[in-house]
């Protein structure tokens, strides 16, 4: 339990840090017989502040929980 909140504490503050991960694609724009052109194409998975407090505040509570079990 405690490994998972700090986990989740961890990674609310990595996603309110970076509010977005990126990352790269290569597509296809021309294949003419021996002839082939690629394009690179960058894209971001945008991460909500909301997403990263709500992680914070999940993990604080299992840790809370964690330790009044023990």
């Amino acid at each position: 339990m405690k490994v998972l909140s700090t986990l989740l504490i961890v990674l609310g503050i990595v996603a309110l840090a970076y509010q977005g991960i990126g990352y790269k694609t290569q597509e296809n724009v021309l294949d003419v017989g021996p002839i082939h052109v690629t394009a690179e194409k960058s894209h971001t998975l945008p991460l909500t502040p909301a997403a990263g407090a709500i992680a914070i505040a999940g993990g604080i509570g299992l840790l809370i929980v964690s330790t009044r079990k023990n």
